[in-house]
């Protein structure tokens, strides 16, 4: 059986400790992602991207146009397009025609969608959960609080190179 990847082996003593820094919170990124991934193809037969569609459209009950969608999913419309037509063939979404557009359609969950986004958000949070049990309360807000720094300064640095921000 091969190792799991491990990016963070990469570093070296050498390099910068923002280096590594960066490196180890890619892998624990990528393993815990690897962790939910195989959770929803286990419990739900399900893949990340569809999980992460109904996420969008449980946030937005009256639904989202597939640009949006594919806007805030950060993929191609076809993508996005391939993942709301299996969920349309499982009845879990509906698309609806959008008023004075006959070209556009809005996403919405249905009724069964909503109970089985349900079920997968309550596992995935207790993935998360035990994703970070090894920490106590305190290291959990210290570590909070300091990568809310690095995200301020990151949206610093974005914003003065990019004057239309990420949404």
């Amino acid at each position: 059986m091969n190792a799991p990847l491990d990016l963070e082996a990469r570093a070296h003593s050498e390099h910068a400790q923002e280096l590594r820094l960066w490196l180890r919170l890619l892998t624990c990124s990528q393993l815990i992602e690897k962790r939910v991934r195989a959770g929803l193809r286990e419990q739900f037969d399900t893949t990340l991207p569809r999980f992460d569609l109904m996420a969008q459209l449980e946030r937005h009950p009256e639904g989202l146009k597939m640009k949006e969608l594919s806007h805030r999913l950060m993929v191609t419309g076809g993508n996005v397009t391939g993942i709301t037509d299996q969920l349309v063939a499982e009845g879990l979404v509906e698309r609806l025609g959008v008023d004075g557009d006959r070209r556009a359609f809005r996403v919405r969950l249905t009724g069964r969608g909503h109970a089985a986004f349900a079920a997968m958000a309550t596992q995935h949070e207790q993935w998360i959960v035990d994703a970070f049990e090894g920490l106590a309360p305190r290291d959990l807000d210290q570590l909070h609080r300091l990568l809310g720094k690095v995200k301020q300064h990151q949206l610093d640095i974005n914003a003065r190179l990019d004057p239309d921000p990420i949404e």
